[in-house]
């Protein structure tokens, strides 16, 4: 296995692409933050944003994150994914020195599953944040099996745990097992909107009425306004911090 940036191999942007498109709903690529802000995102910080090879060349995984300042308290926590970016892009336009790595996303090949993949991506991510003295590391996650109980509150889902103590959620686990801790909900981490047309695309289902509507692979509910014609989904993350 070999990691490699995007910079080094953007032959291999159209397969990384893949691997992420494979591991979130479609609706997650609408949300209008990342269209404003992920050029600079990717201008700025191409050292964090990696991919894990296979022997063949292949990319069989990959992730990326963004240096931010964060004074270490809670209260000074983005308000989520969205609010991470913002404040990443800004403050290096801004001149204002990072002090921690947040990661933002991680994807493996279905195909490459349960090998430990996503932990070798986050690892290498938390060491080029460490050599270059970003001394915390931190995450808003968005659990994997959340959308199976969308009208629970992240703070209670976060709470759920096996016999030996570990999270139900098997990515909230991988996190776990690298030694990260659960510092609290990012209630809004992302917000997403579109017409109604555009939400039945996007989630492949009618919204005959106005209502709060249980999507596929949405952690919480969609709210569709039939009579202004549009749809509005609040996404709630939770905000882990890696200390080993």
């Amino acid at each position: 296995m070999e990691i490699v940036t995007r910079v080094d191999r953007p032959d291999l942007d159209g397969q990384a692409a893949e691997v992420f498109r494979e591991r979130w709903p479609e609706f997650i690529f609408h949300d209008d933050v990342p269209k404003k802000y992920l050029a600079r995102v990717e201008e700025f910080f191409s050292r964090y944003d990696v991919m894990v090879l296979d022997d063949d060349g292949a990319v069989v995984a990959g992730g990326w994150g963004v240096p931010l300042a964060w004074n270490g308290e809670i209260e000074d926590l983005p308000t989520g994914y969205d609010d991470a970016m913002v404040r990443a892009v800004e403050g290096r336009e801004a001149g204002t020195p990072p002090t921690a790595l947040s990661f933002m996303a991680a994807a493996v090949s279905s195909q490459h599953d349960k090998r430990g993949l996503a932990t070798t991506v986050l690892s290498g991510l938390a060491a080029r944040a460490r050599a270059d003295g970003l001394g915390r590391v931190i995450a808003p996650l968005r659990p994997t099996w959340k959308h199976r109980y969308p009208l629970v509150p992240m703070a209670d889902y976060a709470g759920w745990t096996r016999a030996d103590g570990l999270s139900v959620d098997p990515w909230i686990r991988t996190h776990q097992r690298m030694g990260a801790r659960i510092l609290g909900t990012a209630a809004r981490s992302m917000v997403i909107e579109g017409t109604v047309a555009d939400w039945e695309s996007w989630a492949d289902m009618a919204f005959p009425v106005t209502g709060d509507y249980v999507v596929p692979d949405a952690l919480n509910l969609v709210r569709i306004d039939r009579e202004r014609d549009r749809g509005v989904y609040v996404e709630e993350n939770l905000w882990v911090e890696h200390t080993a």
